[in-house]
């Protein structure tokens, strides 16, 4: 399959996954959920979806990624109302832990600046 259509599907599966979270899901423990980028494999079978929270804490990472398992049918139906594809992908649901390595490599250059 082609790499543009795959890129297509993951972008589109993004962006209908945040309307479903912000219109559909009444879970509290998904509400602070942003995602933050999406992988299709080549053949659609699955899509992993990274998110990110405003919150640091580990016992909020842990309700949300509880939040969006339990919640996975429910968005993954709510993709196959929205999309035309013949299968809908199976959805998997990962902490993005990109920015806190980000914040992290900021604060090092910091440090180093400052001797």
């Amino acid at each position: 399959m082609s790499n543009q259509r795959v890129e297509r599907v993951a972008v589109e599966i993004q962006r209908l996954v945040t309307q479903i979270l912000r219109e559909e899901i009444n879970d509290p423990r998904v509400q602070q959920v942003n995602l933050t980028d999406t992988q299709v494999t080549g053949d659609l079978s699955q899509a992993t979806l990274y998110y990110s929270l405003l919150s640091d804490l580990a016992s909020d990472a842990k309700k949300a990624q509880k939040g969006l398992d339990k919640a996975k049918g429910l968005i993954r139906h709510g993709l196959a109302q929205r999309m035309t594809m013949y299968k809908v992908p199976e959805l998997i649901f990962k902490k993005d832990e990109s920015v806190a390595y980000g914040n992290k490599i900021d604060e090092l250059l910091r440090k180093l600046n400052q001797n």
